[in-house]
């Protein structure tokens, strides 16, 4: 497709801010990525994977970098990570609705289907997503970003499109199928020039009690010159949303990364909430950065993340539980997050 093709790109981006699911980058030609993450894992969790479609549009600023459409893969369970390259013409996206397509892969908010036919991997099939449950999306607060979603000059914007869902289907993943129905999946994207330098991101969404996920991140945020340590937070508990963000005047208290552990503590009048991630092994994955789609970010999606949300006022504990099969991303310069 043509990027500089749109029906109307002005107002298609601003349909886009009340849809954060859709393609951002009618009317961009270069300078811009964009990518959906689907995260699944089937009712045993002996099967964990995260399957990335995206676009790169290489800068101008940078000549010899190509624009190209890509699938990326992770098994959670062996660390193996794919990058599949494909040509930006087989990169395809509907202005009305979350339908894109990369190549033979056709990926929506309620179902994948796959169909990677290389020499490194073969991966092929279908997955169908029920139940979909997305971050309120409203006319101040447009998604997990807030009001800097309208900030037109952000460096990197994020979308939360399901907390947390029902999996049915199956793949076949080189000569052997996998059933993932039972299992349970989630859905978020990012787009703009480029990730954070520094970031820490994680997420969960198998405890005990089914439907409850967390989503949470800290990353250094470029602001007018500048930078601040921005971060934000969701518990999606009983059907109800607990959000702490630099946007809602949350504020980060504790905030620790070792090479075992990464904790932290986010507050704000009503609500306190307790993190402590185990880190476990992962694999590499690409992440864009404004010269290229730079090999440099490790994920794992074996992670355990401990969580405790409590009544400030009273003490009360809300909620306490552990997330299997999280992942877990610490990216980038990670001594700039808080400088």
């Amino acid at each position: 497709m043509k990027f500089s093709a749109s029906p109307a790109p002005f107002f298609q981006g601003l349909r886009a801010l009340r849809h954060p699911a859709l393609f951002h980058g009618f009317g961009r030609g270069r300078d811009f990525f964009e990518g959906w993450y689907f995260k699944f894992a089937d009712g045993a969790q002996r099967q964990m994977w995260a399957v990335i479609p995206g676009v790169f549009l290489a800068s101008s600023k940078f000549p010899g970098q190509e624009s190209h459409a890509f699938v990326q893969t992770l098994n959670g369970r062996t660390g193996e990570s794919r990058y599949h390259r494909y040509d930006v013409r087989d990169f395809s996206a509907s202005p009305s609705e979350f339908d894109v397509r990369v190549g033979p892969n056709r990926f929506r908010i309620d179902s994948i289907q796959l169909d990677i036919q290389r020499p490194e991997q073969t991966l092929s099939g279908e997955l169908a997503f029920r139940g979909i449950s997305p971050w309120p999306v409203t006319v101040f607060s447009p998604g997990v970003m807030g009001w800097f979603a309208y900030v037109p000059f952000m460096e990197c914007y994020h979308g939360v499109l399901s907390f947390d869902h029902e999996v049915s289907g199956s793949l076949r993943i080189g000569g052997h199928r996998a059933d993932f129905s039972g299992g349970r999946g989630y859905i978020e994207k990012d787009w703009g020039k480029s990730f954070p330098r520094g970031w820490v991101w994680m997420q969960t969404n198998h405890f005990a009690e089914v439907g409850t996920s967390l989503t949470a991140s800290v990353a250094r945020i470029p602001w007018l010159g500048r930078a601040f340590p921005g971060f934000l937070a969701g518990l999606w508990h009983g059907g109800r949303l607990y959000r702490f963000a630099t946007y809602t005047g949350a504020a980060l208290g504790q905030f620790a990364i070792t090479d075992t552990r990464v904790t932290f503590s986010m507050q704000d009048g009503r609500h306190r909430l307790e993190v402590e991630a185990k880190r476990s092994a992962g694999g590499l994955l690409r992440a864009p950065f404004r010269t290229a789609m730079v090999q440099r970010l490790m994920e794992s999606l074996t992670a355990e993340v401990s969580v405790r949300l409590l009544e400030r006022r009273t003490g009360r504990e809300i909620f306490a539980g552990t997330g299997t099969s999280a992942g877990l991303e610490v990216g980038g310069d990670i001594n700039s997050i808080l400088t």
